[in-house]
């Protein structure tokens, strides 16, 4: 079957356009295509990343900052990085800053401790993306396209205008987990002006990109659903990476997987417009290689067999190496869509076999756990309501022995803030890890960015739940410690072999380094150059992997494991 590419004028007559999906699907490359595609028609782009854990400068092969920046080869095309601790940095410095040389020493601290936590980091994202979305400075442009992160952060970013709203008509305190709300209610129209374009179906897009997979459908199925909830409806659904001519079995069973999970269709998903973008032998980087991944003239495959297989460890040595050292805390960590959780859940598997008493767990919102087998192994979900439900309940119930009914309506006041979901889901995030004290966690992580701003939240998420009233659990006090004890704990590094997922990786390893983290292993996933294909498509791809394997293994030090590319989602 031959899919109808995605064309710029499919998306022309909309103004702000927002891809999103399962981490891995491919949206940066297809959005940052569109983009190039829009721009090339004479329509002026911006097109800005909210996903911590950008690529767009290994795309363009360039820097790309918190303000905007003509792209470099395409003409009307300007990029843009929402950088949320920049952001934060920025937003503490304007509240605090006409306060200095007035304030006491001391007052001047507490403020900007208030403003440290990771509330902080979230408004002040969130406060770009609504200026971005329905502020003055764009009105010069004929698009903005979102590249979001990851699906189940991005239903987060685009639900929070709406929160934040509620929040703001509600209170009648003046003041938040933020500290005064004056700041905030200015930006009350805002907000409001913001809530009005995703509703909008005549301005705004959700562009639901996909793999032809189960569980990528699922999530763009549950993506669907859950933003119809606050009125943004998905107008267009691309099919990415689909093999149409396969020329070997491996190829013929890929391909006869992803015809599978598009037999399944989800319900959600089913009258929605439909474009397919085919797997191509080449990466899309570059003005050219974005032009050429949605080209309708074909693509010239190189002649050249599959390369000799790379020799790489197994995961088998990589579980035997933990089990050796007695590591009890596992996070399985890498840019979405590389294969964390079944990497995870055959880690885990493979510990239980070794006769650990073994936990898995995930903080990814997608939470995709459900969908494997987890037979002889202790389960944690995170149920963000219900946390934050306990939460409340449970600094209410502290606060009522000591606080009158007006303290104690300041303090429910400030419970409701969207923030504190935030919080009530790092202390469940800190429960799960305080079990590796007498049995072995494995922790299927969310996507590299949110990881890392979780991580590096651990010592400020404990000051946030003083603030709030609430009393610091033992384990909030010992999750820095444990997260950086190596005689502990072990953070793998997975990637696949490919250009932007390893260059990802090695930021992610020096992100680490930089927060004392202790790593070692890494994993390449997905390797289609230990599977002697014989298709043109994926040999040319399977030979454009040996430079990515290589630089790998040199930043893992020889730890690196090598994966096989497999057809369907199953545990190893």
């Amino acid at each position: 079957m031959r899919w109808q590419l995605p064309e710029a004028r499919d998306l022309a007559p909309l103004r702000y356009l927002f891809f999103t999906g399962k981490g891995g699907v491919g949206k940066t490359s297809i959005s940052c295509a569109l983009a190039v595609a829009l721009a090339d028609a004479g329509r002026k782009v911006l097109l800005v990343t909210t996903d911590p854990a950008s690529n767009l400068e290994d795309v363009f092969s360039q820097e790309v900052g918190a303000t905007p920046v003509p792209a470099q080869g395409v003409e009307g095309l300007w990029l843009e990085e929402v950088d949320p601790t920049a952001q934060a940095a920025a937003l503490r410095e304007s509240v605090v800053a006409p306060y200095r040389g007035v304030l006491p020493a001391d007052a001047i601290a507490q403020m900007e401790e208030q403003l440290s936590g990771s509330c902080t980091v979230e408004i002040a994202a969130f406060d770009r993306f609504a200026e971005l979305l329905a502020g003055s400075e764009t009105e010069g442009f004929d698009h903005i396209i979102f590249d979001t992160a990851p699906t189940g952060h991005t239903l987060r970013m685009l639900e929070l205008p709406g929160a934040w709203c509620t929040y703001l008509d509600s209170n009648t305190t003046g003041t938040s987990c933020l500290g005064p709300l004056s700041g905030l209610s200015e930006k009350r129209s805002l907000y409001a002006r913001a809530v009005d374009i995703l509703k909008d179906p005549q301005q705004c897009a959700l562009v639901l990109v996909a793999r032809p997979e189960r569980l990528c459908l699922d999530e763009a199925a549950r993506t669907a659903q859950e933003l119809r909830g606050v009125g943004m409806a998905a107008q267009l659904l691309i099919m990415n990476a689909l093999i149409e001519h396969p020329e070997d079995d491996l190829a013929r069973q890929l391909q006869r997987s992803q015809q599978r999970a598009l037999a399944a269709l989800p319900e959600a998903l089913e009258g929605m417009p439909v474009r397919g973008v085919p797997l191509r032998p080449f990466d899309a980087v570059g003005p050219e290689m974005l032009r050429e991944l949605l080209s309708g003239d074909g693509t010239q495959v190189p002649e050249r067999s599959a390369p000799d297989a790379p020799a790489l460890r197994s995961l088998d040595e990589l579980v035997a190496d933990l089990v050796r050292r007695r590591i009890r805390l596992v996070l399985v960590m890498g840019k979405g869509g590389v294969g964390k959780t079944t990497l995870a859940v055959s880690i885990a598997r493979r510990l239980a076999e070794a006769g650990e008493q073994v936990r898995i767990a995930t903080t990814d919102p997608a939470d995709h756990l459900g969908a494997f087998s987890t037979d002889g192994l202790e389960v944690s979900h995170i149920d963000e309501a219900a946390e934050l439900a306990r939460y409340q309940e449970e600094v209410l119930t502290e606060a009522r022995k000591t606080v009158g009914s007006e303290g104690l309506a300041y303090i429910a006041e400030d419970l409701r803030s969207p923030c504190t979901q935030e919080i009530a889901t790092f202390r469940a995030f800190a429960e799960i890890v305080s079990h590796a004290a007498h049995e072995t966690v494995v922790i299927d992580t969310a996507p590299t960015g949110h990881t890392l701003l979780l991580l590096e939240g651990a010592a400020s998420y404990g000051r946030q739940i003083e603030h709030a009233g609430g009393t610091v659990p033992e384990s909030v006090r010992s999750l820095l410690p444990r997260l950086r004890d190596s005689s502990q704990t072990e953070m793998i590094v997975v990637t696949i072999p490919e250009d932007t997922p390893v260059r990802e990786a090695e930021r992610l390893q020096h992100d680490l380094d930089r927060a004392r983290m202790p790593h070692g292993w890494w994993i390449a996933n997905q390797c289609l150059s230990l599977s002697e294909t014989r298709d043109p498509i994926l040999a040319a791809r399977a030979a454009s992997e040996l430079p990515w394997i290589e630089r790998a293994r040199k930043l893992a030090a020889g730890k690196l494991a090598g994966i096989p590319r497999i057809p369907g989602e199953r545990t190893l």
